[in-house]
Parts: C-alpha cells; sequence; structure tokens
C-alpha cells in the first residue's frame, strides 16, 4: 500500500491537536444561517451526529442560547483520525425586541436544527391613514413606503 504525505495536512492536524480546535477541551462552532420568511425568522444551525436529547434550548431576556453535545467515542479500539469535533457545543444569540421570544418553534432533523421565531405583532408593519385638515385621506403608510 502506497501512503501519500502532504506535510501542510499534517501540520494542520498537529496544529488542531495542540491548540484544541475542535475537540473536548473548548466549545465547537455550530454553523449558522439565518433569514426572514414573512412574518418569522429562521435560524439553522448545523449539528450532525447530535443526539436531540442533548439539545437544550433556553431564552433568558432577549439571549438565546443554544447548546448541544456529540459525546467521544470510547471503547476498545485505535482511533486512526478524529476530526470531527466533540464535546459540548453552545452558541448563543442577543435577538432584537421585535420578536416574540414567548413562541418560538423548535425542529431538529437530518442534524439541523431549525428554530421559527415570529416577529411581535408590535413590530409589524402596519398602514398608518393621514388625513389632511378637511379629513379627507391624503396618504398611505405602508411597508415604510408612503403612496398617495
Amino acid at each position: 500500500m502506497l501512503m501519500r504525505t502532504d506535510p501542510f495536512r499534517d501540520f494542520d492536524r498537529l496544529a488542531q491537536q495542540l491548540l484544541g480546535a475542535g475537540t473536548t477541551s473548548r466549545p465547537a462552532i455550530m454553523p449558522m444561517d439565518a433569514w426572514r420568511e414573512g412574518d418569522h425568522f429562521v435560524v439553522e444551525f448545523d449539528l450532525p451526529g447530535v443526539a436531540p436529547e442533548t439539545l437544550d434550548l433556553d431564552v433568558e431576556r432577549n439571549v438565546l442560547t443554544v447548546r448541544a453535545e456529540r459525546p467521544p467515542r470510547n471503547g476498545d479500539w485505535e482511533m486512526l483520525a478524529s476530526e470531527r469535533p466533540t464535546g459540548l457545543f453552545s452558541r448563543q444569540l442577543v435577538l432584537g425586541d421585535n420578536l416574540d421570544l414567548d413562541h418560538v418553534e423548535a425542529h431538529y432533523d437530518a442534524g439541523v436544527l431549525r428554530l421559527r421565531i415570529p416577529v411581535a405583532e408590535r413590530a409589524r408593519p402596519r398602514k398608518i391613514e393621514v388625513r389632511s385638515g378637511s379629513g379627507e385621506l391624503t396618504a398611505k403608510e405602508s411597508h415604510g413606503a408612503i403612496s398617495s
């Protein structure tokens, strides 16, 4: 069997082992996407290999904390490569006052945690009628734009 070495990859692996990146010595990163869909904000976290029962979500004031754990593999074997992070994953999001944090929905499927956070009723766009001195309607405001 012919083995090819890549000194840069070997150096990266050594640096990760020494600095603790992606190991149990410090929290691993949770990749995230976030976007707005109508009256909801949607946030997705990639958490492959995390058991649903290890997921923990907390909201305190306007801070949403997501925690998950991928336990290290234990057994009677010799590890040949260890590039997947294990241990505790944690991420905090500071959310605006315009979101309804009492009605956050969470769903975990295929290694993706999806949160749907509704926009608070008081923060939703609304139309404001403007009347002239004679009481006639002169303009309407819709989603921040004014039309006549």
